[in-house]
């Protein structure tokens, strides 16, 4: 007999969205899981957190991105690849999941860049002593491009009141 989950899941309602920020209103941002239980929300704490990170805080800005946004967001996804976390720590105002969405609906194909499903999935578990050691030159020269090309990049500090001054 399959056991029935005690949580919600699918589509927010407003009126758990206005539960939900009345709880971190008077408790603060933290302790997810304690939400159902003081609150009655049918949400477990990690839907909660979720919820809250992607579309409820206040710092979150909603609508198209700017010519801004997808210039600087091309530049560190050159830089940094599919690292959305810190991505996202550099596009002030937007989740590591509305850069990602964005990348893959929007940006990547106005680059035309295709993906290859099959990339990582065909290569061989196992490499010659030769071909790791490659695979580990290419890594050191990558995390030394990283290191010197992403201190050049304006930190979330730098950002400001919005200027555009900061911008390249």
């Amino acid at each position: 007999m399959e056991e029935k989950s005690e949580y919600k899941k699918g589509l927010w309602s407003a009126e758990e969205d206005s539960i939900l920020m009345e709880y971190v209103r008077k408790h603060g941002k933290g302790k997810w899981n304690r939400i159902p239980k003081v609150t009655g929300l049918k949400r477990c704490g990690k839907s909660c957190r979720l919820r809250w990170i992607n579309y409820l805080s206040p710092g979150v800005k909603r609508g198209r991105f700017s010519d801004q946004e997808n210039d600087l967001i091309i530049r560190l996804h050159n830089l940094l690849g599919n690292r959305w976390s810190l991505m996202a720590g550099r596009v002030p105002g937007r989740t590591d999941n509305q850069v990602k969405n964005h990348w893959n609906t929007h940006l990547s194909k106005k680059l035309g860049i295709i993906k290859n499903p099959t990339a990582h999935s065909s290569q061989s578990q196992t490499h010659s002593k030769s071909s790791r050691d490659d695979d580990n030159n290419h890594s050191q020269a990558q995390d030394q491009v990283m290191m010197t090309t992403t201190d050049a990049l304006p930190s979330p500090r730098d950002y400001g009141n919005g200027s555009s001054s900061w911008f390249w």
